[in-house]
């Protein structure tokens, strides 16, 4: 894969990444075997920019991460997050000693002197607005403790609102074809900032893979069974916030517009990519065939005009209702 670089950071990544949520927690039982094999295929694979947190199973993603890579001669970037320990989860205790305390804390369990690029895990929109907060980070980077620092949004607004600070480098945020409103609000901002734009659920939980209908089940500990009214984190993490039934309706009528040699998945990558100011897309998965799939998504052409129109006008017709003025 060609990289691009991530904003200002000088960081050259590949434009398909590893989302490595679904081998922490919250996607059903994954075993230690099955998550270290998709990252060494994703390694495998060519891809350098690798996106964790400390809470996804309370540290056990950026544990297997280490783990792997001491076993390994490259050196993907490694961007983790922190905030979501906070209990309670309150934009004031985003300061400097609580992501001190965090940042050290990742630098253990990830065995680094310093955190490639630590991101605010979706903090309460009022901690945008605390200059304190982002002093409190470029604290610990005059610390030596990070070399860069950004933040993961779930609004639009949030990343406008961050983008202000000098400090921040990269903006995490959902966007995919049944998120299409940071196209429309957020990306040129970045661009002009020189911010780099991470993606995250970029195939909406798997709606965007075709293999979900309406009547799909998941395990208890699958957050698209246990999250899919809000009930444990913000609602628009699950299926992008599109009501399964009508993301599996929305998800064959897209199917129609996708060439015979290329996935539903495929497809919605490459429409993430088609847009210049994203640097990189992290989708999420176990399965190394599946992990190749999402690699080649990278070298295919950029989608025709049409197939862009159709993929508008999907949004528009089933999604944009759901979606569009919440996040």
């Amino acid at each position: 894969m060609d990289e691009r670089t991530l904003g200002s950071t000088g960081l050259d990544v590949t434009p398909i990444g590893l989302g490595t949520w679904e081998i922490g927690s919250d996607w059903g039982e994954v075993g230690e075997a099955e998550a270290r094999e998709a990252l060494h295929a994703a390694l495998d694979e060519g891809i350098t920019f690798l996106d964790t947190a400390d809470v996804y199973g309370d540290g056990r993603s950026e544990r297997l991460i280490a783990e792997v890579l001491a076993e390994r001669a490259e050196t993907p970037t490694v961007a983790t997050k922190a905030g979501r320990r906070l209990d309670p989860h309150v934009a004031a205790d985003y300061d400097e000693d609580h992501l001190r305390e965090f940042v050290e804390r990742s630098r253990e369990t990830l065995d680094v002197d310093a955190l490639d690029l630590l991101q605010l895990h979706c903090p309460p929109t009022d901690a945008y607005y605390q200059p304190e907060t982002f002093d409190a980070l470029d604290v610990l980077k005059d610390d030596g403790l990070l070399a860069h620092y950004g933040v993961s949004v779930e609004r639009v607004e949030e990343g406008l609102k961050a983008v202000e600070y000098d400090g921040v480098e990269t903006v995490q945020i959902i966007f995919n074809p049944f998120r299409q409103r940071p196209a429309e609000r957020f990306l040129d901002r970045a661009a002009a900032e020189d911010v780099g734009v991470i993606v995250r659920v970029p195939l909406a939980s798997g709606l965007l893979t075709g293999a979900i209908d309406a009547e799909s089940e998941f395990p208890e500990s699958d957050h698209r069974n246990f999250n899919v009214e809000g009930e444990a984190f913000d609602v628009g993490e699950t299926f992008a916030g599109v009501p399964q039934d009508v993301g599996a309706h929305a998800a064959d009528e897209l199917a129609a517009y996708t060439p015979a040699d290329v996935t539903l998945a495929q497809f919605a990558l490459r429409w993430i990519l088609d847009h210049d100011a994203v640097s990189t897309v992290i989708p999420g998965s176990t399965s190394p065939e599946h992990i190749a799939e999402n690699v080649e998504a990278a070298e295919l052409a950029p989608l025709s005009h049409r197939q862009h129109g159709a993929a508008r006008d999907v949004y528009e017709a089933y999604v944009k209702e759901y979606v569009h003025h919440r996040w």
